[in-house]
């Protein structure tokens, strides 16, 4: 698309509405410049009126699926647990992320720009995560950043899928330990390596070292709070710094707890009947009162359990239950970028930021507004008009 303006933006991006209509210069992928008038344009850009239409970062969900479980595919496309093996740090989401699933037509569409995709939660340890923009058909050039994070999952799925068979994990203190056993066996890995005693490289191994050395999360499916604990409990005995809890349903009941030590929430899905346990004390409330409490907190889809569209929804009726429309914008772009540790470049309207934006017809958080406008590292990759 090249250079591009766009005058007459109301934005709003998550730490104030700002009513005074502004002007946005985007060159070459960025954000090269914000203002009440920018005077300061190449003659190769674009300008782009948008009738005091409201601007916001594009939207960030730290935890999906997308592209690795397809929609309209079947079985076939159905990619996000490997049930040969309860322990498999060595799988990585970008393998099996397709870019055509129609499901990224829909982010794009709804103004999401970034999602976390990788592994499900049926096996104790998944394997590994991105951060990908939602435009694209090449995965390897949609990555923001890889890996970002390595799975793991506590309660009832791990046993749900091998415990019934009579295979471990039968209880939550085997799945723990299937955890332990794994991280133990790679700080002996990591110390044979450094001696440099290593006979034979081991890949899931190797898949943790980056997790041990701090430079990923321990993202952690947990929904209990008794779960929760143990999440930190075991990120604690390792050394682990960076830890996220996925879902989250319980959360409020430790949240002191969280704060302590730290921890964000992925907070979701919400759009789904009860149809587990550990989903019994969910509510919108729990997000409210984990926000007012002052842990950090990214509102998800878990895409496709709740459709990847329905982000924005998620946050809109989170708002009914007395979350601050402030906080309601930061749970979709500000705190998913900072929990998928890309703050630095998406999440935000400031420049030097990727420009990764979502154009409205009236205030994004009115049910009734619409999307006019996406746009992913400079380039308009929908657009209302051009649909209708």
């Amino acid at each position: 698309m090249g250079n591009m303006l766009l005058k007459n933006c109301i934005i709003f991006d998550g730490t104030k509405v700002n009513t005074q209509i502004q002007e946005i210069l985007i060159q070459d992928d960025i954000i090269k410049e914000i203002g009440k008038s920018v005077t300061t344009i190449s003659e190769d850009t674009t300008v782009i009126d948008l009738g005091e239409s409201y601007v916001i970062p594009g939207m960030v969900d730290c935890h999906t699926h997308l592209g690795i479980i397809e929609e309209g595919v079947g079985k076939i496309g159905v990619d996000n647990n490997e049930t040969s093996n309860p322990v498999t740090p060595q799988l990585r989401g970008i393998d099996a992320i397709n870019p055509m699933d129609m499901a990224f037509k829909d982010a794009v569409r709804s103004g999401i720009t970034t999602v976390m995709s990788g592994p499900g939660s049926n096996n104790a340890v998944g394997g590994l995560s991105a951060a990908i923009k939602t435009h694209g058909r090449i995965i390897d050039r949609m990555v923001l950043r890889y890996p970002i994070g390595l799975k793991i999952a506590l309660g009832e799925n791990p046993m749900s899928t091998y415990g019934v068979n009579g295979k471990c994990p039968v209880t939550r203190m085997a799945t723990a330990a299937l955890v332990r056993e794994l991280f133990m066996r790679t700080q002996d890995y990591i110390s044979l390596k450094e001696k440099g005693e290593l006979k034979e490289r081991n890949i899931g191994f190797e898949a943790v070292i980056p997790l041990l050395k701090g430079e990923i999360s321990l993202r952690v499916h947990a929904h209990r709070a008794d779960d929760i604990v143990t999440a930190v409990r075991i990120a604690e005995e390792f050394g682990i710094r960076k830890l996220v809890i996925e879902h989250g349903t319980e959360a409020h009941l430790v949240k002191d707890f969280l704060i302590e030590k730290g921890v964000p929430v992925a907070f979701g899905p919400m759009l789904t009947p009860r149809i587990k346990m550990e989903l019994r004390n969910r509510h919108y409330r729990s997000a409210v009162e984990l926000v007012k409490a002052g842990v950090k907190l990214a509102l998800i889809t878990d895409h496709p359990y709740n459709s990847i569209d329905q982000l924005r929804t998620v946050a809109i009726l989170a708002l009914s239950e007395g979350l601050s429309p402030k906080e309601a914008i930061k749970s979709i772009t500000i705190n998913p970028a900072e929990i998928l540790e890309c703050e630095k470049r998406i999440g935000k309207l400031e420049e030097g930021y990727d420009a990764d934006i979502a154009v409205f017809d009236k205030n994004p958080l009115d049910i009734s507004s619409k999307v006019l406008m996406t746009i992913i590292n400079g380039n308009i990759v929908y657009s209302y008009e051009e649909m209708t």
